[in-house]
């Protein structure tokens, strides 16, 4: 307990999956948090928790494609919570119309729908709509570039700032094109910032998820051929758990990571091992 005492995190795309995870984990060490996220509900809920904890917590409406909005958040870090020195970018969509509390059986039906053209390669990539291409960059690469801009600039005296990529950025099979191509666009980006902002003693490293149970890859356990299709590929034989990737970002977040920058860190059950 208390590895993060004193310490004041901004999770975007806090109120759900992953980043609620983390903002519950670094409240239970002694950090302060903003919950950003685009959903009020979700987010003041989040908030709840942390106070419930014995924490101290804001809620910050965030489009997360927003630089005003990100600015915004991080400095209501300063001037409500008293210092800025954890980002965690978990803010991020599958594809354009995503609600991270949304409706699975609906888009169950949806991806049900469109299953034909889904396990078919070659009109998978071809019939791919440039709107949803574009919606996911400009979450999941975009905002990502703001969150991390806009911290950098209010940490004078350094920090650690913990982008969250994907094995899709990786393996083309573990995502669409737009999904896989932000979250690889993410790792590159993180190692760029962590070279550029390391004279400032700011850190910047990146998680790399596989499957985790989140409302984000609930759609693929519930339709048989889907996870039939990636289940092979996890030698551990189940889904992570949205804590198991928080504390992950709890050892990035604090000094047991001090000389760790420009990593990424694959919670995946195995799945490079292949």
């Amino acid at each position: 307990m208390g590895r993060l005492d004193s310490k004041v995190a901004v999770v975007t795309g806090g109120g759900n999956g992953i980043g609620r995870a983390c903002c519950e984990r670094f409240a239970s060490e002694g950090a302060a948090i903003v919950v950003a996220d685009v959903m009020e509900g979700p987010g003041r809920d989040v908030v709840a928790k942390v106070e419930a904890i014995g924490q101290r917590a804001v809620f910050h409406q965030l489009d997360a494609t927003s630089p005003d909005d990100n600015e915004a958040a991080m400095q209501r870090a300063l001037d409500e919570l008293g210092g800025l020195d954890i980002v965690v970018t978990s803010a991020g969509i599958s594809g354009k119309g995503y609600v991270s509390d949304g409706d699975t059986q609906a888009a169950v039906g949806r991806m049900a729908g469109n299953a034909e053209v889904a396990m078919d390669p070659i009109r998978s990539f071809t019939e791919f709509p440039l709107d949803d291409w574009q919606a996911v960059l400009d979450v999941n690469l975009t905002g990502t570039l703001l969150a991390i801009q806009s911290a950098a600039r209010r940490m004078p005296n350094g920090g650690s700032i913990i982008t969250l990529a994907s094995i899709a950025g990786k393996q083309p099979e573990a995502g669409t094109p737009s999904y896989s191509v932000s979250k690889a666009g993410v790792w590159m980006l993180t190692k760029f910032a962590a070279k550029s902002l390391a004279g400032a003693g700011i850190r910047v490293n990146a998680i790399g998820p596989g499957f985790i149970e989140t409302n984000m890859t609930a759609v693929v356990s519930a339709i048989p051929q889907l996870w039939e299709r990636f289940l092979p590929h996890i030698p551990m034989a189940r889904m992570g758990t949205t804590a198991e990737i928080a504390n992950t970002a709890l050892f990035l977040a604090s000094d047991e990571s001090s000389y760790t920058t420009g990593e990424i860190f694959h919670v995946d059950g195995g799945f490079y091992t292949e």
